[in-house]
């Protein structure tokens, strides 16, 4: 698989390219969708922070990224854009199915094997209760 490759300088342009905002979404649109990856960042900050986990406000927020980017691109963006705390972010998108077992082509690594990436266990049994 090669997908499109997503790094800096090529995010805005991925993201508009598979943007599903509707008929009359423009670029604010995009950017207010896309700001829900910095929302998601705030409340995993917390989390790690705090022990302060909203995980029905962060699936909320992921279950959007799906509906107006699809589950391929919203997995990606969410992959490239909080990799650091993908452990935390790896819950939520197995509980929604839409995790892939590869990534291709983010920031020159040419592939991610997601089941090599553990998973916060306290977030998978809050999940489980859901």
């Amino acid at each position: 698989m090669n997908d499109f490759p997503l790094n800096k300088e090529t995010f805005l342009l991925y993201a508009s390219q598979h943007y599903d905002g509707g008929f009359i979404a423009g670029m604010d649109e995009l950017k207010e969708d896309l700001n829900r990856v910095k929302y998601i960042k705030k409340l995993v900050t917390r989390y790690v922070q705090n022990d302060d986990l909203k995980e029905r406000l962060i699936l909320n927020h992921i279950i959007v990224l799906n509906n107006v980017f699809g589950a391929r691109a919203a997995s990606r963006i969410l992959y490239y854009k909080l990799k650091d705390c993908f452990h935390i972010i790896k819950p939520f998108l197995v509980l929604i199915n839409i995790l892939p077992e590869k990534y291709y082509n983010i920031d020159d690594v040419d592939v991610i094997d997601t089941n090599v990436i553990p998973m916060d266990q306290l977030i998978v049994e809050k999940l489980r209760n859901l």
